[in-house]
């Protein structure tokens, strides 16, 4: 069964769910990593989700306020064995509640054409494909989404 807490980017479980983000895209993103890595600091990440299965850790996502309206999607991660389950949309949308709590009315997230499982997983959940915004215009590599809240 997976049990999910809410917490914050000084959780243990979270920096290392996020270590193990950061190999794998740090492979994905090949040169690029680098300018991508610089956007995506945890330190002072006030609402994280963690998902447990069996008090094991098994993956993880963010939100980090982008603007008064809108909160950023940030680190969604689940581990490869965990993966095909409906977690990471569990995990979204908890987020989502969570910023709706807040009285955010929008969600954005960029994330790489190189990861298409996290294209399909946005798009299932209702997220459409808007221009590139703030450090991501002009990169090509870049795909950004948005969502509103109801």
């Amino acid at each position: 069964m997976h049990t999910l807490i809410r917490t914050n980017s000084q959780h243990p479980d979270f920096i290392n769910l996020v270590a193990k983000l950061d190999k794998d895209l740090a492979i994905r993103d090949g040169d690029e990593h680098s300018f991508y890595d610089q956007f995506n600091k945890i330190t002072h990440i006030k609402h994280v989700v963690v998902a447990y299965n069996n008090g094991i850790a098994i993956s993880c996502g963010a939100i980090k306020e982008f603007d008064a309206n809108t909160m950023e999607v940030k680190r969604m991660y689940t581990i490869p064995e965990h993966r095909g389950k409906g977690l990471a949309s569990k995990i979204l949308n908890e987020l989502e509640v969570w910023a709706k709590e807040l009285n955010y009315k929008k969600c954005v997230l960029e994330t790489g054409k190189k990861q298409p499982e996290a294209i399909a997983l946005y798009t299932k959940n209702g997220y459409k494909t808007t221009p590139n915004y703030g450090q991501y215009i002009g990169i090509e590599n870049s795909v950004c989404f948005e969502k509103t809240l109801k």
